[in-house]
């Protein structure tokens, strides 16, 4: 076999089809090469569909991430509310306390004068003790002498 050169083959099939126009019309026309082609008006409708696509799906995109927003922020506002009863019942529960603290002063108080009392009752009870012995002791001198 011999050898053809490739560019004196391109050059004899452009001569070929300048001279035979038809040809190039021919092969154009067949149905399964007009299928594949596709004019810049195709390109430009493809290009314009494509974009509106996009488009709605921006717009789908953006309206969904606004609920997912407003439930964030409605999430939001419903920790503040929680947070804001979680203060009001720390500041309860300081009173509470408070009371408590008040409480127990009051019951050392209490307590302090009830050991002041107990003391006194003890003292008393000491002195009365002795008071009584002395007079025990006294009456039964008395009752010595008076014999």
């Amino acid at each position: 076999m011999r050898e053809i050169d490739r560019e004196a083959l391109v050059e004899a099939l452009k001569s070929y089809l300048e001279e035979h126009p038809e040809v190039v019309y021919r092969v154009l026309s067949s149905s399964a090469v007009l299928d594949k082609l596709a004019t810049k008006e195709d390109l430009r409708l493809l290009i314009e569909m494509m974009n509106s696509r996009f488009e709605a799906l921006q717009r789908e995109m953006d309206k969904r991430f606004e609920a997912v927003d407003k439930r964030f922020e409605a999430m939001d506002k419903r920790f503040e509310v929680i947070e804001k009863r979680f203060e009001a019942m720390d500041k309860r529960l300081e009173a509470i306390e408070k009371r408590f603290e008040a409480m127990d002063k009051r019951f050392g108080a209490i307590d302090r004068r009830l050991d002041s009392l107990e003391k006194r009752l003890s003292f008393m009870q000491w002195v009365l003790g002795i008071g009584l012995s002395f007079l025990g002791i006294l009456i039964t001198i008395l009752n010595l002498f008076a014999k």
